[in-house]
């Protein structure tokens, strides 16, 4: 492969990657009907290299979604259950319109189909730690973690950025009580109520 070659890919990635950043910062302020000019203005490149890379507005939207869970996924090397929850929380806050289109989108449509079932994926080995330690309900499922995380995007229902990672925050705590074992639940609240 030539070095000419590989610079053009290089700038190829690294214009994709503009549109999408431009795109997840004209959704979560626009929301995702904002016209896709608004898009081309923010990543700073012409239409027909936006429609080069993503020929419509759902293509873009699909491509963000796959951004977040890989991000996602790579973050989450190692991480416990409800660290892991909290990871969910912030990407939820931190692109509202990838959530809101995840809502939207047909439960059916393959790349929704695919995201749960890589969320599932993804919590299936924090969630098996987290029963085995006992720091979890026994009979939580991956499937069930997928709805937990649908859940969390009430956060989004915030009227600015801090309102929504406060809700987030709180809607983790709420969540953290809920699929907590009773054993761990019942140790935390005689512990909360030593103090």
């Amino acid at each position: 492969m030539s070095h000419l070659t590989t610079t053009l890919r290089f700038d190829a990635a690294l214009r994709r990657d503009q549109i999408l950043d431009a795109a997840d910062a004209v959704f979560s302020r626009h929301g995702v009907t904002a016209p896709l000019d608004l898009v081309v203005a923010q990543a700073g490149v012409g239409r027909a290299t936006l429609y080069r890379n993503f020929p419509d507005r759902a293509a873009l939207m699909d491509a963000l979604l796959d951004r977040s869970l890989s991000a996602l996924e790579t973050g989450a090397g190692g991480a416990d259950l409800f660290a892991l929850l909290e990871q969910v929380a912030q990407c939820i806050v931190a692109s509202p319109a990838v959530t809101d289109y995840w809502r939207a989108v047909d439960a059916g449509h393959p790349l929704a189909k695919e995201g749960r079932e890589r969320l599932a994926r993804l919590f299936r080995a924090p969630l098996a730690a987290a029963i085995k330690s006992d720091a979890c309900r026994p009979d939580l499922k991956p499937g069930d973690i997928v709805l937990v995380c649908g859940m969390l995007g009430a956060a989004l229902r915030g009227s600015s950025a801090a309102q929504q990672r406060s809700l987030a925050r709180r809607a983790i705590e709420l969540v953290q009580g809920g699929i907590a074992s009773p054993t761990s639940t019942s140790t935390s609240t005689a512990a909360a109520r030593r103090r």
